[in-house]
């Protein structure tokens, strides 16, 4: 019965949850450029080469060997991951930001400073 609290406590915990939200919204998002990848961009690249390009391919021995498909899932991680960059550029902009119009702590009072001394001289 142990294994299953210790199970449950580290499955509740934030970070654990903050990873299974980003890994669901990660997948979802994947879902989205590759649609835009297979259904939109790939259909125009392929208008200018007259044929679709996943059915671009060439036959070496007898075994097909389909390279369209290859381009376009190349295409498809870099769209992913250049979005991927955008997307963290503008959280960090935006923390840094934040960061910045943060006011500084305040200083300590004169008083908190005197009790501060007492405490170092009461402790040497």
């Amino acid at each position: 019965m142990g294994m299953l609290k210790e199970f449950k406590e580290f499955a509740t915990k934030g970070n654990v949850m903050d990873l299974v939200v980003a890994v669901i919204i990660g997948g979802a998002f994947g879902v989205i450029i590759t649609a835009l990848t297979d259904k939109i961009l790939m259909p125009i690249l392929g208008s200018f080469i007259g044929q679709s390009f996943e059915s671009l391919s060439t036959n070496v021995n007898g075994v097909v060997i389909q390279y369209g498909a290859f381009i376009q899932a190349i295409i498809n991680f870099l769209l992913i991951v250049f979005s991927l960059f955008i997307l963290i550029k503008g959280m960090n902009s935006s923390k840094k930001k934040k960061e910045e119009t943060q006011p500084a702590p305040a200083e300590p009072s004169s008083t908190d400073k005197l009790l501060m001394e007492i405490r170092d001289a009461l402790k040497k």
